[in-house]
């Protein structure tokens, strides 16, 4: 199965140095596949909460990767109560195709269960990024890397951090290497991508829901 463009962007930050690697949120498996056939990590965990999902992937794992080199492991459960105790050693949890508010609920619970071990997450909100970003900031997480990428009309941050505080690389609100395009092409998305945000967060200010003078003025502050 060819991955998308935002799971190939996933899939090609995966760097190879740790022993676990969890695909959450998983749904096919498409992602945790591909890292699977590329022996990205001793042991390759798939994890959804959908139990027909996890059964239909099993059978799959089943029929075409008996002999990987790399062990998989499938998982029917939440994000937030991943047993990453039973596994000893270095641990990528890869959360992708929820909103940043699912995804704060999952790193706070993971963080306070675990809040001595050394976890890196790699996330792709589809929306509330300036959320995510707010508390992976109050959590004094370190960033790794960060990446934009406009995928069938749709654009995704993914956010590569650590949870081991830095204060020498902080992740930013609003981002910071999202915006430095290294092609034209890239340039275009971020243009795009910025004109969308500050037009989103002006209609919700519009609007008088909330007061979100601070975000837009955080992105109006960007330079290209």
């Amino acid at each position: 199965m060819k991955l998308s463009k935002r799971l190939k962007t996933i899939e090609q930050m995966v760097t190879p140095e740790y022993d676990h690697i969890w695909d959450c949120c998983c749904d096919h498996g498409f992602l945790g596949a591909a890292l699977l056939s590329r022996q990205a990590a001793n042991n390759i965990h798939f994890v959804d909460i959908v139990p027909e999902l996890i059964d239909e992937l099993e059978s799959k794992l089943q029929r075409f990767y008996t002999n990987s080199t790399s062990n998989w492991h499938t998982h029917c459960l939440s994000v937030a109560a991943l047993p990453l105790a039973q596994y000893k050693g270095k641990h990528l949890i890869i959360i992708a195709g929820v909103g940043g508010d699912l995804m704060i609920t999952f790193i706070e619970v993971i963080h306070k269960m675990y809040p001595k071990m050394d976890i890196d997450f790699l996330l792709c909100p589809v929306h509330h990024q300036y959320s995510l970003r707010q508390k992976l900031n109050t959590l004094d997480f370190n960033l790794k890397h960060e990446v934009l990428v406009e995928d069938n009309h749709r654009f995704y941050e993914v956010i590569f951090v650590s949870s081991k505080s830095n204060q020498n690389n902080p992740v930013s609100l609003v981002g910071s290497h999202i915006w430095q395009a290294d092609s034209d092409t890239q340039a275009k998305v971020t243009k795009h991508y910025l004109k969308k945000t500050l037009e989103h967060y002006q209609r919700i200010q519009h609007g008088n829901s909330m007061d979100v003078s601070h975000i837009i003025a955080a992105y109006q502050s960007i330079t290209l």
